[in-house]
C-alpha cells in the first residue's frame, strides 16, 4: 500500500522518547491512566478513541484503535457507529459555525 503515512511508524511510537525521554514519560504515563478502566470502561475509552481518530483523521490511531476496538470485543456494526458519532459531532460542528456566517453575512450587508 503507497501511502504518505508509513504504518510501520506506528510501532515506533514508543521511541518517540528518544528526542525528550522525560516528556515522553510524562506522556506514556498519562496516556496510561486516562485508558485505564474508572467512570468508563476501556471497551468505552476505545470506541471513543476510535471516532475521534477519525474526527482528526489520524491514521495511525484509526489502525491502532481498531485493532484495540476488536480486541476487546466490538464488532464492525459497532466501530462504525462511533465512527457516524464521529462524524456527525463534526459536521454538526461545521454547520453550528455557520451561524458565524450568517451573523458577519448580516452585518457585512447593512
Amino acid at each position: 500500500m503507497n501511502t504518505y503515512y508509513n504504518p510501520d511508524d506506528l510501532k515506533k511510537f514508543g521511541k518517540i522518547s528518544e528526542f525528550e525521554p522525560n516528556l515522553a514519560k510524562k506522556f506514556f504515563d498519562y496516556y496510561g491512566e486516562v485508558f485505564k478502566e474508572g467512570a468508563l470502561t476501556e471497551r468505552e475509552k476505545s470506541l471513543i478513541a476510535l471516532a475521534v481518530a477519525h474526527t482528526i483523521q489520524c491514521p495511525y490511531c484509526i489502525d491502532a484503535y481498531t485493532q484495540d476496538t476488536m480486541e476487546k470485543g466490538c464488532d464492525e456494526a459497532q466501530l462504525m457507529e462511533a465512527v457516524h458519532v464521529a462524524a456527525s459531532i463534526r459536521g454538526g460542528a461545521t454547520l453550528v459555525h455557520g451561524v458565524q456566517m450568517m451573523n458577519k453575512y448580516k452585518e457585512l450587508s447593512m
